[in-house]
């Protein structure tokens, strides 16, 4: 049976690795970026570059989107919705978009096209998503899962969670759990260094217990050697947090704790370090003092 053809929209470093893994397991390729030297890095890697979402969409069977901002993913769906019919079938979501806007964009996408839509954020990061080990939390109509599932199993572990929206609803959930996890982890490593633990052997140390964790060895390995090369942008990690924020405002929710990771990835952000890595939250917590690790 031959694969279906997939596109890809954003090919930054989530895409960059969507696209690695796709061209690896034998797909064939087409995608779009606004920066046109991310399509020319793409085209290098065996991409089929394409002059603006619409043409990925009259391309492909299956359109995959990663995109920084819930406003940029509104106008590309818009933007293939007001094209007309597409070959593609279905279009996939892999942004942390707001789960309002993600439910209306795909009442009018089908509308206007017949298409179905299926928001499906990811949890892993780009070199997860070259390996094909993301987890991919899906919310959509049965049918639309069917139809992505050849594809979205090339690049990790899908969960059909429900409709349209449940997917997004879920990666709250995680972000919940890992965003507030950065703050502590960095707290922890701190902790470490100050009694003069050689803090490369936590990982292994806590794994058999309920500290261990598979963000724990990430991470510490990055904050050691003050590593913060972007895996994920703080910019991003704010963003997320900003939405989640929203999110449990409209429910009434309490999440002190989500709230504090909020507070200091504003004050990263603040002093500049938006394009750095999540994980140089650490640079917000002092230096421990040489004379007290004698």
């Amino acid at each position: 049976m031959e694969k279906p053809v997939v596109g890809c929209i954003g090919l930054g470093l989530m895409g960059e690795g969507f696209t690695q893994r796709l061209i690896a397991t034998g797909h064939t390729v087409a995608g779009y970026d606004i920066v046109p030297d991310k399509v020319a890095a793409a085209a290098a890697r065996g991409v089929q570059a394409c002059a603006g979402p619409a043409e990925v969409a009259r391309t492909c069977d299956v359109v995959l989107m990663s995109l920084t901002t819930t406003h940029a993913v509104e106008a590309v769906v818009l933007g293939i919705a007001s094209a007309g019919p597409a070959r593609a079938k279905v279009v996939v979501d892999h942004s942390t978009t707001e789960i309002d806007t993600t439910k209306r964009i795909a009442s009018e996408l089908a509308a206007a096209t017949g298409m179905a839509f299926v928001d499906a954020p990811v949890s892993g990061g780009p070199a997860a998503a070259a390996a094909g080990t993301l987890a991919i939390m899906a919310g959509g109509e049965a049918g639309a899962i069917a139809r992505a599932r050849p594809v979205l199993q090339r690049l990790g572990h899908l969960t059909h969670l429900g409709p349209v929206g449940a997917g997004q609803a879920t990666k709250l959930v995680n972000q919940t759990l890992v965003l507030a996890n950065y703050c502590v982890i960095a707290e922890a490593l701190r902790l470490a260094e100050a009694y003069g633990v050689d803090a490369a052997k936590i990982p292994a140390a806590l794994a058999p217990g309920h500290a261990g964790s598979n963000l724990l060895p990430v991470l510490f390995a990055r904050m050691i050697a003050r590593d913060f090369a972007p895996k994920g942008y703080a910019r991003q990690v704010l963003k997320d947090l900003e939405m989640l924020h929203e999110a449990a405002g409209a429910r009434h929710l309490s999440m002190p704790m989500a709230a504090q990771a909020l507070t200091l990835f504003r004050l990263l952000i603040a002093q500049g370090k938006s394009e750095l890595d999540g994980s140089a939250i650490l640079t917000l917590y002092p230096e421990p003092d040489a004379a007290s690790t004698e």
